[in-house]
């Protein structure tokens, strides 16, 4: 008999269920051990969840002074110093920092204080269980930092009795870094109905569920597209602002809308819905990118100041979708350069690029630009 905890998807589905759990002890403002092959255990607490009574039982819990760990762009934003988001660096904390203090070093929209140059900035390797505990922040859809402690060293089966002694759950420093690549292919298809739209009756709509207890992404199929043929497809990332209540901060309502009355006029094709918000830092921390750009901050520095790339989407999803809906070979409607060469990386052939564009508004002037300068996207 085969291994019940292993599936034809994926050989690791308990690595997988480690993580998510980890994800929700995290969002609840929990604390989470990290464990390295060499034995090395870290644990940690996402820094924006930070509380008096969190602080004080990772300090009961690893027995040593907590550092703060962020992403090189937060520690540019900081600083003024050069940094990459995908360097970690720790931080010493200040003499008597308290949950606030802590929040405000990670958090810009609440206006932190004036950055200490005497405060130690270490650069941490790649594969460091700090490195893995912002990770893993990230993952939740936190801002990317966290608090990390080391406790001590020590046998594999020590360690597993010693956190089940202290109700602590352990994750394994692998498991993090291969996660986003081991969840975006195990998307499952859940459902479809036929929905008749403004701009094209003849729809339906397939829901896919991811198995990390994300949100589902959706294919919005006009039609009845030939998979023998390059099918008109476009890759739309959620936007509730724009989407549903109509911001005129961004294109992305005009560019749903559009491709839907475009894809209908065509005959046929596909609007993948991926559930990535805010070129996937999720809504919260959108809301606090749009408080920097009303300060002065474009849509881009906005998000690196907050600690997150530019743009932190996969299309693995997507590539995903469209191969269990039987596509292969695609005309892709995006003015996004970045979509056609994540699509051919992920294994889609992408035939043509159809442009889809959309005029400001007024109030998206500076955003379209600053995906034009930044981004490199076409018009």
């Amino acid at each position: 008999m085969g291994d019940p905890g292993k599936t034809s998807h994926d050989r690791r589905p308990r690595a997988l269920i480690a993580v998510e759990r980890g994800l929700a002890e995290l969002r609840r403002g929990g604390v989470v051990g990290l464990r390295g092959p060499e034995g090395r255990v870290a644990l940690m607490l996402a820094a924006e969840m930070a509380t008096s009574d969190g602080l004080a039982e990772l300090a009961r819990l690893a027995g040593s002074t907590p550092v703060l760990a962020v992403t090189g762009r937060r520690v540019a934003a900081l600083t003024g110093r050069d940094g990459t988001s995908d360097a970690v660096h720790t931080l010493a904390l200040p003499q008597g920092s308290d949950d606030l203090a802590i929040r405000r070093l990670v958090d810009p929209t609440l206006g932190a204080d004036a950055f200490d140059p005497s405060i130690a900035v270490l650069a941490e390797p790649p594969k460091s269980l700090a490195t893995a505990a912002v990770r893993l922040a990230k993952l939740a859809r936190l801002l990317p930092a966290a608090l990390v402690a080391w406790a001590p060293p020590g046998e594999l089966d020590e360690i597993r009795r010693w956190a089940r002694s202290q109700s602590l759950l352990l994750v394994e420093r692998d498991d993090v870094a291969a996660y986003s690549g081991l969840a975006a292919r195990r998307l499952t298809r859940v459902s479809e109905a036929r929905v008749p739209l403004a701009d094209a009756e003849d729809t339906r709509v397939v829901a896919f569920r991811p198995l990390d207890g994300g949100g589902e992404h959706l294919a919005i199929v006009v039609g009845s597209p030939d998979p023998a043929a390059p099918v008109l497809v476009r890759l739309h990332s959620q936007c509730f602002t724009g989407d549903l209540i109509g911001s005129l901060r961004c294109d992305c309502g005009d560019q749903l809308r559009g491709a839907i009355r475009q894809i209908a006029r065509a005959g046929s094709g596909i609007v993948l819905y991926l559930a990535q918000e805010g070129r996937d830092i999720g809504l919260v921390n959108k809301l606090r990118a749009y408080e920097l750009q009303d300060r002065g901050f474009d849509t881009f520095d906005a998000n690196e100041a907050l600690g997150f790339d530019a743009d932190e989407r996969v299309f693995l999803p997507a590539a995903e979708m469209l191969r269990q809906l039987g596509i292969g070979r695609v005309r892709l409607l995006t003015n996004n350069p970045h979509k056609v060469d994540a699509l051919a990386e992920a294994g889609v052939e992408v035939v043509d690029r159809v442009a889809h564009a959309f005029p400001s508004n007024g109030h998206s002037a500076a955003y379209l630009q600053a995906k034009r300068d930044r981004a490199g996207h076409l018009l």
